[in-house]
This record gives C-alpha cells, structure tokens and sequence, in this order.
C-alpha cells in the first residue's frame, strides 16, 4: 500500500500563522523521509484554523525543503481563479521541481459565500465559472503543455502558453464530493478523488461510476483513484482519541453553522461542554476516522483500501496538540506519519 499525505495545515489556538506553516514545513521532511507518495495542501479561505489558503505558495516553500515527495494541491478551487493563472503556477512548480508536481483542481469555493463573492469579485470572477467548470479544466491541461492554445484574435494566429518551455507537466487530477465530479472525471479521462475525508459517504457510489464510465485519454489509460481519510495515531487509543477530539469539535461546529476558532489544545477541548447533537457529529466523525494503536490503524487502513479497491491512502492527519507544545511543532501529526509509516511502509 502507498500512503499520502493530505495538509490543511491547521493553526492551533497557541500558534501563529507563522508557527502552523512551520509545523507544515516539519511535518511535510517527516513524510518525504518516511517514504510517503505524495504530500497534498489544500485551498480553504477565511477560516481561524486552517492557513492553506494558497496551494501554489504552499507548494513552493515544501518543495524547497523536500527532496523526493511529490507535492500537490488537494485542491485549487478553479472558480476562484482564472484558467491561464492556474496553468502558469503550476507549470513553474514542475519547472521548478520536475516530475514531482500534482494539481488537484476542485470546483467548490473552499470558503463561505462572502468571502467566496470578495474572492471572485477581485479576480473577475461569478457564478458562470462554476458552469464553465468543464470547459476550464481543458484550458488548464492544454495550456500547460508544450504547444499552448491557438486563440482567434484578428488577422493573426496567437499561441497562448503557461510556460516559455515545458519540458515536463504537472499530472492533473479532479477532486470531488459528489456525484458531478464522478461523472466528469470518467467522461474527461482524468484521475480523480473523492473526498471521502470529509463527507464519508457516497465513495462508494461516486468510485463505481468513475470506475464503469471511464473513458481513456492522453492524461490517464485507465481509472486511477485513491482514497482519502481523517487520521490520529499514537501509542495508545485514548490518546489517539485526545488528540482527534479538537478536529472533531471543529468540523462538529462547521456542520452546525457555528462561529469557528483556532483548533485547540487537547486541554481545552476536553474542557468544553458539548451539546448532545454536536456530541453525535464528533461520534460520527470518531467512527468515519482513523484513530487508535498503529497496529489497529495500519488494519483499518487496509481494510478501507480493501473495501474501495485502492492501493493508496491519504492520510489527514487531524491530531492537535497538548499545552505547552512548542508552537513551531505538531508532534501529534509527525507522530501520526511516524507511527503509519513503520506500520505500513518498513
């Protein structure tokens, strides 16, 4: 089994902005001396707990301090940006870093509508991307490759390109949570994720399709699909357990529509009282999550990739952190990689 790793990069209420990336930057050597696929970052907008607000930037700084993991984005919300500014990002990554360059594109806003409409509103942007969705996914792939897009302007031939000279390109995939992106992917030939992390439940369905109306192309000769899923480890279950329950309050809260804070310290999180309907979303959470010994997560691993027929995993590694902890440091997410890999990668 291959494992990856997917980053929020997630700020806990005793770091600063600077100390979550620094904890990323620790976290993303860890993986790539472990021997971890890929390392992916996300693109979320507005959020006190999560500082991956921009993918490419993310991407730029890991790559200067890693040697052999691939690095992605898990993903760049299209809508939010044009086609042409998307291309040439990554293009420059996998000229920067050739050959270990993945762009997950999704096309949800990452954020709330508001800040969804600043986001849009300053890059040009409405709700006629998300319609054009399809058509944009193209324009990215062809203006990332080394002949570039012919443009009809008056009396010339205009040759449109992300990049002067590709001599190699990002390998492209789709992200998703619904059905939609199932379809799309299959009909597009492209590899594609589900976000099983996050709903956890349709993967099966959306994998099915994706899998029965796959249509080869230039980007991927057959289905190619992984599964992703939330994860804490350590030496024992109940401090596995601790060290997920300030994610599982936090996505507890998002799912109400409740005012969002920084990610606490296991301290505080146990210290807080817990209503009784978000006390079943943290339940559901509990169970939908990787979380125990590493001998039991390195089983509930491979049981999942068993049940959707993967053979990679990416991990989220949700575990916070206690009082005290040095704020440049998330020791219960290194740990986490730590402690899979020995299992599962020795």
């Amino acid at each position: 089994m291959r494992l990856s790793v997917l980053d929020l990069v997630p700020v806990r209420s005793d770091q600063t902005t600077g100390d979550a990336v620094a904890s990323s930057i620790a976290l993303a050597q860890v993986a790539d001396r472990a021997g971890f696929t890929r390392f992916w970052v996300a693109e979320h907008h507005n959020m006190p707990a999560v500082a991956a607000t921009s993918p490419p930037v993310l991407i730029g700084i890991l790559g200067a301090h890693t040697d052999r993991i691939r690095l992605g984005s898990g993903g760049v919300m299209l809508p939010n940006h044009a086609p042409l500014a998307v291309a040439e990002q990554f293009a420059l990554l996998e000229a920067a870093t050739p050959g270990r360059i993945d762009l997950g594109i999704g096309r949800a806003p990452g954020s709330d509508p508001v800040t969804s409409m600043a986001l849009r509103g300053a890059a040009g942007r409405d709700d006629t991307d998300i319609e054009n969705f399809p058509q944009y996914l193209d324009d990215v792939v062809a203006l990332m490759g080394a002949d570039g897009v012919r443009v009809a302007v008056p009396r010339q031939e205009y040759i449109l390109k992300a990049t002067p000279a590709a001599a190699s390109e990002p390998r492209m995939w789709l992200l998703g949570s619904s059905m939609y992106s199932a379809h799309l992917a299959a009909a597009k030939g492209l590899p594609y994720v589900f976000a099983h992390h996050f709903s956890g439940h349709g993967t099966a369905e959306a994998l099915e399709v994706y899998r029965s109306e796959f249509r080869p192309s230039d980007l991927a000769p057959e289905p190619v699909t992984f599964l992703t899923v939330n994860a804490a480890v350590a030496d024992t279950d109940d401090e596995a357990r601790a060290l997920a329950l300030p994610n599982m309050q936090m996505m507890s809260q998002l799912r109400t529509g409740q005012p969002l804070t920084a990610l606490s310290t296991v301290e505080d999180a146990q210290a807080k009282p817990t209503h009784p309907q978000l006390q079943a979303i943290i339940d559901d959470g509990y169970a939908r999550a990787v979380v125990g010994t590493p001998a039991d997560a390195a089983d509930q691993l491979r049981r999942l990739a068993d049940q959707f027929g993967v053979d990679e995993v990416m991990v989220n590694p949700i575990a916070s952190a206690h009082q005290g902890t040095d704020p440049h440091t998330a020791p219960g997410r290194e740990r986490t990689l730590e402690l899979l890999a020995k299992e599962l990668l020795a």
